[in-house]
């Protein structure tokens, strides 16, 4: 069984990519289903080539997807899978260019595929926040978990991925733990006032709209009010959660339907949804850019999809930012926090190889078992024999005797004919092998 991540990045793809391939929450769980799905209906003989992929997704030759689980964040788009098809990597690019209908030439350029320990040392390094745009930040090990949560929900988690996962958090816990990773990090949210207070020196003079109310906006939420801003408002799709973070935070809250007539009262929006499809239009922002007299506002669009439409960004007045953007700020300052990274990277390191051990003592299991069965085999002909002597009045010591005397020579065959049909260096071997064996 071979394990495998395939993906794409804020590190090898913009958001306008990402975000095609993004998996909102609620998908995750029947994508995962058609992902197998697909597997399982390519029939040919193992290790044939891969073939086109149908208009459905659907898939051609190849073995079977033992396991899988797929991780869908702002900044990544992942799956993780454990399979003998030796083609898993182009199978699961063709899979994911047909569920979301993004040519394969298209994305192939920005997918990443890392095999076996490489896959396993990624996860670590994406749980324990140094893959992170904002490094060490701890977001991403939750969004973790609720991947593996959902996975075992759909049926799609086994021995191997949930011992790499397994092992994955309790890595992030210790590099957490042993190391200052987060001591000198900057946040997401701590970058957007910043990135804010490029357009706007004091956001205390400023009225601030938060559209969302997920982890995220509760901590863009929690920043922009320790600036004391003239209003701070949440909009909702789901009112109850806007006004419980409102209140938090010592602003309002509104209905996410009122946001086009109410947009050109805010200097500065910043939203991150969970929409697949954006709920700021173009028309919307022009018409609130003309209410406001063409006054500057500040948009930062942190959802992926995005949530603002791009066309935005080419107004004059409106100063639209990405996830992508706040990046470059998340990145200042990084030089500080290279020494942890390090720690860091060695207990990673450390736990890679602890599960290297793990899976060489997995491959030899079909062996073990199998030596078992032959054994037992062996010992069930020769109890039924003994037990057919007994019956027929045989002197038991004579059966026992007998009984363990083909035993001896059964078990023995097999070394005893390794030792006599080796030659020159392989016997040496097979002989070092033995006498380890038997204690000579």
């Amino acid at each position: 069984m071979h394990l495998l991540s395939i993906g794409i990045n804020h590190h090898t793809a913009p958001v306008a990519l990402r975000e095609r391939v993004a998996f909102p929450l609620e998908q995750i769980q029947p994508a995962l289903q058609m992902l197998k799905a697909a597997w399982r209906g390519r029939n040919s003989a193992r290790g044939g080539a891969a073939q086109p992929v149908q208009a459905t997704g659907r898939l051609a030759s190849g073995d079977a997807l033992s396991e899988a689980a797929i991780l869908s964040t702002c900044n990544r788009t992942e799956i993780y899978c454990a399979t003998d098809d030796r083609a898993a990597p182009e199978h699961a690019i063709a899979w994911l260019s047909a569920y979301h209908g993004v040519p394969a030439d298209e994305l192939a350029p920005h997918v990443y595929a890392l095999p076996q320990l490489e896959a396993v040392r990624h996860a670590m390094r994406v749980a324990s926040g140094l893959d992170s745009m904002a490094l060490g930040e701890t977001q991403i090990l939750g969004q973790m978990k609720d991947a593996v949560r959902i996975a075992s929900e759909a049926g799609a988690m086994g021995t191997y991925l949930n011992q790499m996962f397994q092992r994955t958090f309790s890595v992030a816990k210790e590099v957490r733990s042993q190391t200052d990773i987060g001591a000198h990090s900057v946040s997401m949210a701590a970058a957007a006032v910043r990135l804010a207070q490029r357009i706007f020196d004091k956001i205390a003079n400023q009225r601030v709209l938060l559209i969302g109310a997920g982890e995220m906006i509760e901590l863009c939420a929690t920043h922009f009010a320790a600036q004391a801003p003239r209003a701070l408002v949440v909009a909702n799709r789901t009112p109850e959660r806007g006004s419980r973070l409102a209140k938090r935070c010592g602003g309002q809250s509104i209905p996410l339907a009122d946001l086009p007539e109410r947009l050109h009262e805010f200097d500065i929006v910043v939203s991150c949804t969970a929409s697949s499809l954006p709920i700021i239009g173009l028309g919307a922002v022009e018409r609130a850019i003309k209410a406001r007299k063409h006054r500057p506002i500040f948009m930062l669009d942190l959802a992926v999809p995005r949530d603002v439409e791009q066309e935005v960004g080419q107004l004059e007045d409106v100063f639209l930012f990405t996830v992508d953007d706040l990046g470059v700020i998340v990145r200042e300052g990084g030089a500080m926090r290279q020494a942890a990274v390090a720690q860091a990277e060695a207990i990673i390191e450390t736990r890679v190889q602890g599960f290297t051990q793990w899976l060489e003592q997995r491959s030899v299991v079909p062996l073990i078992r199998h030596l078992h069965t032959q054994a037992d085999a062996l010992r069930r002909v020769e109890l039924e024999r003994a037990q057919k002597m007994l019956a027929r009045g045989d002197d038991p010591a004579a059966v026992l005797d007998a009984m363990s005397q083909a035993l001896t020579n059964k078990f023995i065959h097999g070394p005893t004919r390794a030792l006599t049909h080796a030659c020159g260096s392989d016997r040496d071997k097979v002989v070092d092998m033995l006498s380890g064996f038997y204690g000579h």
